[in-house]
């Protein structure tokens, strides 16, 4: 059995599906995380600068393992077009043996 701890779920907000694509390209080709997915057209509804803002953004999922969190936030903040990127990461508590490990042999050690 796989310990499922070393696992993550990572949820990020982009711009656009460009910079969303370009933050998973850059985090997939440099083996930080195993796969990027993209959901385009997402409407976002926050306070910023105390103002409402009603936005268009982007999701990035990706999955990785856990000992690659910083320097997968790193790469993303070098990357992102906001000052406070929304980067969050989830424990993935259960999943297919096989699926996860193919994220540990897909990512560098």
């Amino acid at each position: 059995m796989i310990e499922n701890e070393d696992f993550y779920f990572l949820y990020v907000t982009c711009r656009n599906k460009e910079e969303a694509r370009s933050i998973g390209k850059a985090l997939v080709s440099s083996k930080l995380v195993a796969c990027a997915n993209i959901i385009d057209k997402m409407e976002s509804i926050y306070i910023w600068n105390d103002e409402l803002i009603e936005d268009s953004e982007v999701i990035l999922i990706a999955k990785s393992i856990k000992t690659k969190y910083n320097e997968v936030e790193l790469t993303i903040k070098a990357l992102h077009s906001y000052s406070n990127p929304c980067i969050i990461c989830m424990q993935i508590v259960e999943g297919s043996n096989k699926f996860l490990d193919w994220i540990k042999n897909s990512i560098k050690s």
